[in-house]
């Protein structure tokens, strides 16, 4: 009989088991197994990682598998497999098939006192993911061990309620689970109306029965007949480089990095900070800042600078700070540089170099724009901004209601494993 067999010393979660309901330590309904794989069994067994495992849902992302090339660990159909690596992401996976894992999942093979699929429940419910992840150890990666998850509690009703339960999980998570998709995939449909928006505005302007003009730019096409085309580098008041220093976690002056570039907004989480820096590398407010070096894929984003609530802030080596003339609001001049089209031409300019693209900035200062009247371009602007609202409004329920399904899923699956079902008892 195990300690928690008898104790009433019971983590939250698992308190209420009903009293019918038999419970041990997870290590004595399921075996660890540590094999590793043969020769033959590594090179043509599929291959898993953690990277490749949903949070919480426990689907696979990846569509095609692939043998392993790494060190793994063998793995049979209606194992369960636990992501001991930052465990609160919830990866857990039921097997399916025969394959080999990485070193960072733990497989746990049920023994005849538990179902697989309520074994996989119980692991992937919150309560169960929340105690593990406070018993972990190392700041930056924790990790679980084995004796952390071997000496959890396991719920274990009869094995005919353990099946009905697993039925009832799969028929209620799934539903919940499209309609979760279907929300994303609102989201989805938003940002490219709110990107198809934009892009309409700041190249044919919102006079529907303007007269247009052919540019011969492939990526602009035709414009309002009073508009001008110039290249970026016409307004332009300058352009600087960021700083190549050794960044810090804490200091007085803010470093922006590329991922603090979203969506054409400065994002001030996750910042590096310099103790001192030349007064010019400094931001003001209006600045527009590019990336010009990464993967091909992030080469090109901007953002505008809006200023910041306490602290001077100037930017990476890898970024670019453009500073636009009094003829060319800065704000349009983001909403410009944000479109699809223009970014997906100004990546055809990059430069290749060992594992990323460089997009030199002098090159892409050649660019041709579109120059609307400035009075037009602060229009347009205000247009966008008040579309950006109503969008992000709609944004925001679907958001709200994605997280509401979500914690209700997880309820439904903490409720069911613990016997708080009377139906399921």
């Amino acid at each position: 009989m195990s300690y928690f067999a008898c104790s009433d010393e019971m983590p939250e979660w698992a308190a209420q088991v009903p009293k019918s309901w038999g419970r041990n330590w997870l290590k004595w309904s399921v075996d660890l197994s540590t094999k590793r794989p043969t020769e033959v069994e590594q090179k043509f067994l599929p291959y898993i990682a953690n990277e490749d495992i949903a949070s919480w849902t426990g689907k696979l992302l990846i569509e095609e598998l692939k043998p392993s090339e790494v060190d793994s660990r063998t793995f049979q159909e209606n194992d369960v497999l636990f992501n001991k690596l930052r465990p609160y992401l919830a990866k857990v996976y039921h097997a399916t098939f025969d394959g080999v894992s990485s070193g960072e999942l733990l497989c746990l093979r049920p023994s005849q006192a538990i179902q697989p699929r309520f074994l996989f429940y119980v692991l992937v419910s919150k309560g169960f993911i929340d105690t593990i992840d406070a018993e972990t150890f190392g700041a930056k990666m924790p990790r679980a061990d084995w004796e952390i998850l071997g000496h959890q509690p396991l719920p274990l009703p009869p094995l005919d309620t353990q099946r009905r339960i697993a039925r009832f999980l799969d028929e209620k998570t799934a539903r919940i689970d499209g309609l979760i998709e279907m929300k994303r995939e609102l989201l989805v449909r938003l940002a490219e109306k709110h990107q198809a928006l934009i892009t309409r505005a700041v190249t044919k302007g919102l006079d529907p029965s303007a007269p247009m003009k052919p540019t011969g730019i492939d990526w602009l096409g035709d414009i309002p007949a009073h508009w001008e085309v110039l290249p970026l580098k016409r307004v332009l008041a300058g352009s600087t480089y960021g700083i190549s220093a050794s960044l810090e976690p804490s200091g007085e002056i803010a470093v922006l990095r590329m991922g603090n570039l979203v969506d054409g907004e400065i994002d001030f989480g996750d910042l590096r900070f310099l103790d001192e820096i030349d007064q010019d590398l400094l931001l003001d407010v209006n600045d527009v800042v590019f990336n010009r070096t990464n993967s091909l894929d992030l080469v090109g984003k901007s953002s505008i600078f809006r200023g910041s609530p306490s602290f001077p802030v100037s930017l990476a080596s890898y970024l670019v700070r453009f500073r636009f003339s009094q003829r060319y609001n800065p704000e349009y001049a983001n909403y410009v540089m944000g479109t699809k089209v223009l970014m997906a031409f100004g990546r055809t300019l990059a430069l290749p170099s060992i594992g990323q693209a460089n997009l030199n900035p002098s090159r892409y200062a050649l660019i041709e724009f579109p120059i609307p009247p400035l009075e037009e371009q602060s229009e347009i602007v205000a247009h966008l901004v008040d579309k950006a609202n109503e969008i992000n409004q709609v944004a925001v329920q679907v958001r709200q209601s994605i997280e509401s399904l979500a914690e209700y899923r997880s309820a439904l699956i903490t409720a069911a494993v613990t016997g708080q079902l009377a139906e399921l008892r």
